[in-house]
């Protein structure tokens, strides 16, 4: 114990707030600090996903126009799903379908799928080993239908600023199950902007659309907030299992960098959006590409579950600065 403290939220700690007004009313954050200069924002009530980081009191991630809504206002049909599109710095996408909207043998699919505007069942919070761990289990389940559920752990350190997401997904039918699923990471200003140093050190990128290739050669490339900018997506391709993606910011010194395993979520996605207000860059890494489910599935990278299943990704987060 610190004789100089009276309570360890003098130095770190986790705290549960709820929001009040407007389409978030109700919702549920965990705000987390580590002590060390690294603080987030959960949320709960979508997933468990995270809506806030902040790095010694510098905002890392995207917010976007929506801010935060509620599950309640979620639309599934289409695109809609852009209209709860809070970003932040992770929003889960899956786990029936990611990507383009799409029929996908006879099922009908939503944008993103449906996770990151789905209430976890269950939440908890504690200390271990010198780290903040939050644990959930967001159920994606129906009767006559999909029977997925999606188990979290989020551990935050308390001697670094580093975290980890750590995600179980689970088969509880009784029939085989597609899933997929693909981790939504939003970079935002101050972070981000035309002078950030992006690295993504892959062997080889692939454009999403003709438009994008047109310009595959700055894609790495930041620029101002433009009007009427219109999105360019990449594909990077790594030559073996060490996912690494990172963003630099020289002008104050801050940066971020994560790791995953690239064999086993072999889908990463740059999203670059230089938009005015709709000012994000992407940092996506996925079991699959967001093209929708009938693509994957017509390319053999749509990933399956047998009943009783479980599948773990992880993705590592650490902050320089």
């Amino acid at each position: 114990m610190n004789p100089y403290i009276g309570h360890d939220s003098q130095l770190y700690g986790i705290e549960e707030h709820r929001l009040v007004g407007g389409k978030g009313d109700g919702i549920r954050l965990l705000e987390i600090n580590n002590g060390k200069g690294l603080e987030m924002t959960v949320s709960p009530d979508r997933n468990a996903d995270i809506s806030r980081l902040r790095f010694k009191g510098i905002n890392l991630s995207y917010m976007s126009p929506c801010g935060y809504v509620a599950p309640a206002f979620y639309d599934s049909i289409g695109s809609n799903w852009l209209q709860s599109f809070t970003a932040g710095f992770l929003t889960t996408c899956g786990l029936q379908a990611v990507g383009s909207p799409c029929t996908d043998e006879g099922e009908e699919l939503p944008l993103h799928g449906s996770i990151a505007n789905t209430p976890a069942e269950h939440i908890c919070w504690y200390e271990e080993e010198d780290a903040l761990v939050v644990r959930s289990v967001t159920k994606d389940e129906t009767i006559f239908g999909r029977k997925l559920r999606l188990h979290r752990k989020l551990a935050v350190s308390l001697k670094e600023n580093c975290f980890r997401i750590e995600d179980t997904i689970e088969n509880t039918g009784d029939r085989v199950e597609p899933f997929e699923i693909l981790y939504h990471m939003n970079m935002g200003y101050p972070l981000l902007d035309e002078d950030s140093i992006v690295k993504v050190p892959a062997e080889k990128i692939v454009p999403r659309n003709d438009h994008a290739a047109e310009d595959i050669e700055n894609c790495l490339r930041m620029e101002k907030p433009t009007p009427g900018y219109e999105e360019r997506c990449y594909y990077h391709v790594f030559a073996d299992e060490n996912g690494e993606a990172s963003i630099y910011q020289p002008k104050i010194g801050v940066g971020l960098t994560m790791h995953f395993n690239a064999k086993e979520l072999d889908g990463f996605t740059e999203w670059k959006m230089m938009g005015v207000r709709d000012y994000v860059l992407g940092l996506e890494c996925g079991n699959c590409y967001p093209d929708g489910r009938d693509v994957m599935r017509r390319t053999g990278m749509l990933k399956f579950l047998q009943p009783g299943e479980k599948k773990t990704y992880t993705v590592d987060i650490s902050l320089q600065g």
